[in-house]
Parts: C-alpha cells; structure tokens; sequence
C-alpha cells in the first residue's frame, strides 16, 4: 500500500532551510530534495530484505534500488571474469551478461571454479551460465559468445574487461568514456593482479565512506567569534574538519535549529568551533548535532589517457612496494606487447622471455621517468604470468565487483583510477624450474605455471582443519578446492560449523542455495567444493570448537595437523582456536570482515605473535541506569526493548520451568539474597496465578490482549509519570533533564497509532506462546478486545530511584520486603499450587523469521520508549541490526579477505622464516584504503625459577619440564 511504501522512505533528506546567518560561507543551503515517486518507493518497498539482509546493512535501500536497474556486462570469464560476475550477481544488479568466445582449457580449472573436466573444449560463457544463474534468483542472467562491439557496449551502464588486450582496452575504454558508461579493467597473471576504473568526465557520489552520520549531545555552545560547541563527555563526537552538521532541539540559542549545514572546525575529541556566534541568543541547555552527508563530484580519464601514469592516479596498498607498482604499471603494457607480437604468454620461468620483456618496460619508461626501477620484479612477473591462481583472482575479483557496485549504486568512493598488486613473496626462496613438458593437462596446470608441480604435491599432502563454514568459510573451502589443498592421497581438510542454512545466507556463502536451507553449513560446503574438485578429501562435522569438544579435537588430532583457519564470527573462538594452535605449535590463519572492511593475519609458530586472548570489547557498556531511566539514544531503547523481550518471554518462562521442574528452586533462588529472591519469586507466583486473582496467567486469548494493554499502559505512562514525580523538570530551581538526560513524557494508548497498536499485538501473540495459547493478528478484533479492557488509574508513589549505576548498587543492597518474601515462600512451596499448573514455553529470540513477532515486538517498544524521551525512531530493518548485534557483510570483501588468506597459506607451505615475507592485512573496500604491512613479531616471556631464561610464546610446557624437571613453575 501507499502507506507502506511511505514508511519504508523514512530515511529520505527533505530540504533543509536556505539560511546563511553568518555571511561568510560557513553555513549553506540544505541537500536538495530528492524525487523519489511513489513507483521508485514501491520497489525500494519490493527488496527481498530476507536474502539481501546482511549486504542492506553495508549499502542502504536507495544503493540497492540504484544498483536494481543496472546492466552489467563482464567480458572473459575465465577464474578472475567468473570472480567478479559471481559476486556483481550476489549484490543484486538487474542483469549481467557474461561474454566469451574462449573454450575451457585445462589450466582455466585452476581458479574457474563453475567449470569442470567435463567443460573441456565447451564455450565458458555458456558451460558457466547455469551455475551462475543459481546464484540469484532477481538477476537476469545471459550470455554473448561473439566478440565485443560497440552495439554490444552501448545495452549496458557498466562493462568489466577482463582477459583482454591492451588494444581492446584502450578501443572500448574510449568509447565508453565518450558514451558516458562506467568502464573497468581487471585482470591477473600469476601473482600480480591490475585494476583501473573510469568513469566518466563527471561521477557523483552520494555517499563517499557509507558510514552512519555522526551526532553528539550538546553540553553547551559559547557567544563568540567563533562559537565553540562543547559535547557531552559520554563519547567522542566522531566529527572531522569540513563535516558540515545541522542543530536540533537546542534551547536559548535557538537560532541554530533553524540553519542549514554548518562546516565545522575539529578543536578536539569533544568540541569543535562553528561561525559567528556572537548575536545570536544565550545558549541555555539540550540540543542535538548530527552529521549531513555530502555529495561530491569525481573526474576520471579515458585510459587510453593514464598509461604514462600520474602518480595521483595510482592507489597504493603496500608502502614497502610503491616502487615496484609503479614498475608494474609499465610491466603489464610490456607484456601486452610480448602477448602481441610472440601470439603467446611468456614462458614459465624462461629468462629469454624475461629479458624481452625488461627491456620494453626501460623502453617505455623513457618517456614515463621512474627513477627506480624494480628489475627483479618485472623478471618474476614475466616468469609467472601464465599462472592463473585461485587466491589473486578472489581478491581482485572482490575488488573489482566493489567497484561495480559503486558505478551502480553510486556509494562508496571509486578508484582513481589504477590499482596494482602482487604477492611474489609466495614464491620459494630459490629459483624453480618449470617446463612446458610438465603440464599434463590437469587441472592443477595454472598454479603448477607459478610454484612447480614439487609444490603442488605438497598441497595435496597438507591436512587443515578449517573453522567456520560460513561467508569466508565458503570462500576459503572454493580456493582450497581450486588449488588442491588436502587433494592428495596423504591430504585432508576437516572443517566444522555447529549452524544450519538459512534464508539470509544465501547472498554472500555462494556455496548454498535455497533447496540447503536448514541443512548443516559443513555438510552442504563440502560436498559442494567435492563437486568442484572430485579429487578433496574432507570432513564435515557440526561441533562447536570448544572445550566441551576437546574429546573430538584433541591432542592427536591436532598433532596430525599442518594448519588451521579461522572462519569465525566472534572473537571468544578465535581465541581459543589460537590458543589450541599455539599449544600444538601449528600455524593459524585468520580473516574477518565488517561490511567493506576486512582484515587477515598470519600466525606462524615461533616468529610472528599469535591471535592472543580474547579481549574485553572495545564497546563501551551502556549504564544502567541509562537503560532503566535515562536513555538518550536508539541504541538504548532497543537494548532496553531487547532485555524486556528476554525478561517477559525467556527469563520468567525459564524460572517457572525450574519452580515445577527442580525441587531444589525454592533453596537456591532464596541463596542469592533476598532482594533477588523476592524479584523471582514475585514473577513467578504471577505466571502461576490466573488474571482474576491478580496474577498474570492468560486463560485465553483475550486474557493475552487483556495482559498486553495493562503492561503498555505500565512502561509507556505509569513508569514515566512515576520517573516525573520522583525529578520534575525543575528541581530546587536548577534543570535535573539536562545533558544526556532527555526529559520523558508519558504516552496515551491510541488504538489509531500504528505502533500502539504493533506492540499490542506481538506482546499479546507472544504471551500467548509462552502458555500455549493461539494468538490472532486481527487488528479489528484485537481492537474490540481492548475496548473491554479497565485501566486501572495510577498514583505516582514516594520512591528513590537511582541516578547512577553506582547509586543502583546501592538499593540492590538494600533490604527487601521481608514479609512479602516470606509470604511468596510459603504461597510457591503449596503442593497444589504446582499441581495444578501447566507448563510455561520459553521463548528464544530469534531476529530473522518476520512471522515470530520477536522483532515486531522489539521494534515496537523501543520506538515507543523512544517517543517517550522524544529520540528519532528507526524502522524495524535497523532496528534488526542494532538489537540483533547483526554484522553487516557483503560478498567482495569476503572474497577479497579470503584471498589475502589463501595467499599467505602459499607462503607458510613454501617455509619461509622470514618475518618480511609475511603480510597481515587490513582493508576498506568502500574507500579504497588499504593496510598491508608486516606481522607482529612472536613476544618473548620469562620463567622465573633457578635461574630466569627468556621463551617465545610458542615454547611450551614440554620444553620447560625438559629445562626444569622438578620445578612447580612448569604446572603454571
């Protein structure tokens, strides 16, 4: 409906008003308003917020409508095309079209992973297509196998090249620039990979970052010349200079709630300077400062216009290798000249080859003038650019897919405009020698081109145990089946994952469908890379790695290993995985990934420093008393809407439960102290006990709505009445609501209001659940219900409540109501009382199933509790994230992440024990920004006893009863 489809569009900026009080360009008009028809509302409406769930959270509504009138056309699709074309298709554009007039080769089964045996010889466009196709069922998929042309260009709003000449680049990269399409180039040989994106005389992009606008509470704003904005100390303010902010709600200084963006001036953690200030009316208290995102403007060029390369245009990944980029930026156009003249690649490793190829790269940079070049560079790049390896198409593959996306959607900051990456550490120390006799037609040739087929065999050999079979746990079991780790008769890869397939899942672990859904993860995972690579050997298992599965992962199990991965979604196992590697001294890789972001490490035994314990959050914990009386955030109320959620339909469940279950309950409840006790025990006698004699047990339906409309008549007017009385507004003359405490007001139940009535519904609903008792979703019927409901008046009482966490230490501490405690006792330890009893029904929240009203519910009183102390409400899709502690995800940083890993598992095979050759790496796809520096090294520790020797973390208890046989030290 209209209305639906309105409430979906909460987010959309109106324009702010054209004021500019200070004369000076400090504050400008407001962003314009944006056109969105009630037909562009509908399909922002139609998102299947199901499948897209995780990749919303990283790109909005309005991107993902952008990107769903999009066509997108990627030409190659042989390991680093089929990358790309997977997860451009996963992010939900309307349609790509995959062309290629290749035949599947032998060395394409290296890293083409929706090939097999049976493609050999068939187009790969058209043998990919299926597979492709299945991956999302809103993308219309195609195929061309006839050579590119301009006709064929102009259908499409973005075109990929992948696989093709410079030639091709340079002719099709000018027409689309003189057409206005965005046009990008990817493309890999064995260890290096290239990126370069244009897109036009004039892109606009409406959100550079995609952060979440920043915004602080206001302490107090100086009259001055600049004024001075102080924020409240709670957390820092987030802002930057140049970030432009518009004011709400502050009081005296009123003139500020009317402006439009001011630019700001940073001054610290908790202030910053705004314009002229002076005139304007005393500051007195309250006020809100948030964040406007600004739009800009980005010009690109043609490529045909780059290749003497601009330093500027050139985004570098690796500070330690900014000289060897630039070398390969020539590197890359030499070989196309090689590829041109010879009809073929450069030989493996043949210094003929290489020698041609050096001298046109110091040919073309006669005219370019890099002062340093890397000559050993362009010599392993010549030596390895007929490999077509798994682990470098992943990550430029997820590179470029971001990229597209960015055309599409028009969020996030695209490449300007050359991009440039290798990983030759992976190389062995010493040279390697690899004939053209030696490709045996398997499907192994393209990584056997790069590392020999000695390193091949020792890949087969490798036993890893992989953590995980979620988003980086797929993407990491395709690259391990891609280049045939475990593949052999001695190998072996044994991966667990405790969850099950779910419907969310689908958009980013490319390895399940929806016929998998409520299949275990590592089962489904495994048999689907066996289909990719018939060769793997591996294990499923659904255990949690924990203590309490030490009996499975014990100590011969780890002996037996080489390795480990993490593909984890928490800290806590990623700690105890770590520590398990450590004790066993088996190297460890991890990944994670947040939205764009991503980081990998390496941990190799006895030289870099391992994953460690597992620390305390960087979060700070909201108060208590926050919570219960003084929220100034969303992120409050829904916490609160969260913990009423567990309290009502889990806890209290829970407890009457053990009351009818445990004969001990009584003893133990009463050994925790009295005021706990009381608590306990009050709630339970009040789910034993029916509505008439003035507990809270339903009786039937109506009992349910009856119950439902009492408690939002208690949380949503009583209590805040009650919070009134106990602290006016105005107290002994002086502002108690001021700061980050929001002065409340108490709400009146309106049948009429939409979210009245939502909590009404899923309250009643789930109450009923809990008794087993069918609910209803009428809302006309619910209404003539409540109608027949009394609301008892309420009467505000003589309290202290507490003001700070420590003041509620305090009353916990106080002494409870020891006769009502005593008469509740003696009530619950009746023998009729449980007699006549039927069991309760715990509810566990569960935030991705829309028909189980735990989200309705959430979403509900939370904007409820948020009206109350008048903070902005969210909408339930992020209401979902924040009360879900959902991880926002998208499939081209776990792509690009587990690439990075793979990687660096290349280096631990080949042995290297230089800490120079590793990398631990961090990533922000939406910006283009990356980290790729060297680990920490491994941290010495001391045994004091006899005498004190100095270990590395990795010498353990074996070692030091070897130095100290008798010492009590080594237990600890």
């Amino acid at each position: 409906t209209e209305s639906q489809c309105l409430a979906k569009a909460k987010c959309i900026i109106t324009p702010l008003p054209k004021q500019n009080l200070f004369g000076s360009g400090h504050f400008s008009e407001g962003p314009p308003a944006l056109p969105i028809s009630l037909k562009v509302l509908v399909k922002m409406a139609n998102i299947d917020e199901d499948f897209y769930s995780r990749q919303l959270y990283v790109l909005g509504h309005e991107a993902m409508h952008r990107m769903g009138t999009a066509n997108v056309l990627i030409a190659g699709i042989r390991g680093l095309g089929v990358e790309i074309a997977k997860n451009v298709i996963l992010s939900g554009v309307k349609s790509v079209t995959v062309q290629d007039e290749g035949v599947t080769l032998w060395t394409d089964l290296s890293s083409q992973f929706f090939l097999n045996e049976s493609s050999i010889g068939q187009n790969r466009a058209q043998a990919s297509l299926r597979h492709l196709s299945a991956l999302n069922p809103h993308v219309q998929l195609s195929s061309h196998t006839g050579p590119l042309d301009q006709d064929l260009l102009m259908q499409f709003q973005v075109v990929v090249l992948t696989d093709s000449s410079l030639d091709d680049q340079k002719r099709f990269g000018d027409f689309c620039h003189s057409k206005g399409i965005k046009f990008i180039v990817a493309d890999t040989k064995g260890l290096c990979g290239q990126l370069f994106c244009d897109f036009g005389e004039a892109f606009e992009v409406l959100d550079q970052d995609g952060e979440a606008p920043e915004s602080a509470l206001i302490q107090k704003i100086s009259q001055g010349n600049p004024g001075v904005v102080v924020c409240s100390d709670d957390q820092r303010h987030g802002f930057q200079d140049g970030s432009r902010v518009i004011f709400s709600e502050v009081q005296g200084m009123t003139e500020l709630n009317s402006l439009g963006p001011v630019e700001i001036k940073e001054r610290g953690s908790y202030s910053f300077s705004i314009g002229d200030t002076s005139t304007f009316s005393k500051y007195e208290r309250g006020g809100i400062v948030t964040e406007v995102k600004q739009p800009c403007t980005i010009h690109f060029k043609a490529l045909s216009e780059t290749l003497t390369l601009d330093p500027e245009l050139l985004i570098t990944n690796d500070f330690g290798k900014i000289d060897r980029h630039k070398t390969l930026h020539l590197a890359f156009q030499a070989l196309h000249e090689f590829v041109k003249n010879q009809q073929r690649l450069p030989r493996p490793h043949s210094q003929a080859d290489a020698d041609i190829i050096l001298d046109t790269v110091k040919e073309l940079n006669k005219e370019v003038k890099l002062e340093r070049l890397d000559e050993a560079a362009v010599k392993q790049f010549s030596f390895t650019a007929q490999g077509e390896l798994a682990p470098v198409n992943a990550f430029i593959g997820g590179l470029a897919a971001q990229e597209v996306i960015k055309a599409c959607s028009r969020k996030f900051t695209p490449l300007k405009q050359w991009f440039y990456f290798d990983s030759l550490e992976c190389l062995p120390e010493e040279d390697i020698h690899v004939e053209d006799g030696l490709f045996n037609g398997t499907r192994y040739d393209g990584q056997i081109a790069v590392f020999g087929s000695k390193f091949q065999e020792k890949l087969g050999r490798q036993k890893y145990f992989l953590v995980g079979a979620g988003a980086i746990g797929c993407e990491l079991l395709k690259n391990f089946a891609l280049i045939g780790l475990g593949a052999g008769e001695e190998g072996h890869v044994t991966v667990t994952d405790m969850d099950y397939i779910e419907r969310s899942n689908l958009n980013r672990q490319f390895l399940f469908r929806s016929h998998d859904i409520g299949k275990p993860k590592s089962e489904v995972a495994a048999r689907a890379v066996k289909a990719m690579n018939p060769e793997m050997n591996i294990t499923a298992h659904q255990n949690r790695l924990a203590s309490e599965s030490e009996q499975v992962y014990d100590y011969h199990f780890f002996s037996g290993l080489d390795g480990a991965a993490a593909a984890l979604d928490n800290v806590e196992a990623r700690a105890y995985l770590d520590s398990r590697c450590v004790e066993h001294k088996k190297p460890m890789l991890e990944g994670g990934t947040l939205g764009s972001k991503g980081h990998t490490l390496v941990v190799v035994p006895h030289l870099t420093e391992s994953y460690g314990p597992a620390k305390s959050s960087s979060k700070k914990e909201i108060p208590l008393c926050t919570l219960k009386n003084f929220p100034h955030r969303i992120e409050h109320t829904l916490q609160w809407a969260r913990d009423q959620f567990e309290g009502l339909y889990k806890h209290t469940p829970e407890n009457v439960m053990m009351y009818l279950r445990d004969n001990n309950f009584m003893s133990r409840t009463l050994g925790r102290g009295d005021v706990e006790a009381l608590q306990i025990f009050s709630e339970v006698w009040g789910s034993l006990v029916d509505l008439s004699s003035g507990g809270s047990r339903p009786r039937n339906w109506e009992d349910c709505v009856h119950w439902a409309r009492l408690k939002w008549e208690t949380l949503f007017n009583n209590d805040i009445r009650q919070l009134l009385y106990c602290f006016p507004p105005m107290s002994h003359g002086l502002p108690f609501w001021s700061g980050t405490k929001r002065c409340p007001h108490p709400l009146t139940f309106n049948p009429g209001n939409v979210t009245h009535m939502d909590y009404i519904v899923a309250a009643a609903n789930l109450y009923g659940q809990t008794y087993g008792i069918s609910g209803s979703t009428d809302r006309a019927m619910i209404r003539g219900l409540l109608d027949r409901v009394p609301v008892p008046q309420f009467t505000p009482q003589s309290l202290t409540i507490p003001v700070t966490d420590e003041e509620m230490e305090e009353s916990e501490s106080d002494e409870a109501d020891k006769e009502k405690l005593e008469e509740l006792t003696q009530q619950l330890s009746s023998p009729s009382l449980k007699a006549s009893i039927m069991e309760m029904l715990p509810v566990d929240f569960e935030k991705d199933n829309d028909s189980n009203f735990h989200m309705d519910y959430i979403t509900a009183a939370s904007n409820l509790r948020a009206e109350n102390y008048d903070i902005p409400a969210v909408d339930r899709h992020e209401s979902k994230r924040i009360a879900g502690r959902i991880i926002p995800a998208i499939a081209t940083t776990t792509a690009a992440v587990s690439g990075l890993m793979c990687l660096e598992l290349y280096k631990l095979l080949q042995g290297h024990q230089s800490i120079t050759s590793y990398r631990t790496a961090f990533v922000n796809l939406a910006v283009m920004y990356f980290v790729m520096s060297l680990p920490s090294r491994a941290k010495p520790f001391t045994v004091s006893c006899i005498c004190t020797m100095v270990y590395l973390r990795y010498t353990r208890v074996e070692s030091l009863d070897a130095v100290y046989p008798s010492c009590e030290a080594v237990e600890h």
